[in-house]
């Protein structure tokens, strides 16, 4: 794996790296590495994993035909949703 350092900016690099290492599962990897897991542990976890890949694709695929409702779009930079806030001068209640 290779990561190009550019402009001195080892913060930069350090978060491309991280990322790739995300993506390529090398932290999970260490993760289930830690410790010893058995053979029927193992197969266990690795059923479950399939299950749960599974039911993400089923639900995608009834999303897509429209069965399921789509998850609202968040646009970054766009307006946001701003619930209404109690005013101040509601809550505090003025006893003479």
């Amino acid at each position: 794996m290779q990561v190009l350092v550019r402009d001195n900016n080892v913060d930069q690099a350090l978060r491309v790296l991280k990322k790739k290492m995300q993506r390529e599962g090398v932290f999970r990897e260490m993760r289930l590495r830690r410790s010893y897991e058995k053979p029927s542990e193992k197969r266990v976890r690795e059923k479950t994993e399939a299950i749960r890949r599974a039911r993400k694709l089923t639900s995608k695929k009834k999303q897509r035909e429209g069965l399921l409702p789509m998850k609202p779009r968040v646009i970054p930079g766009g307006p946001r949703k701003r619930w209404p806030r109690a005013r101040p001068s509601l809550l505090i209640s003025e006893q003479p």
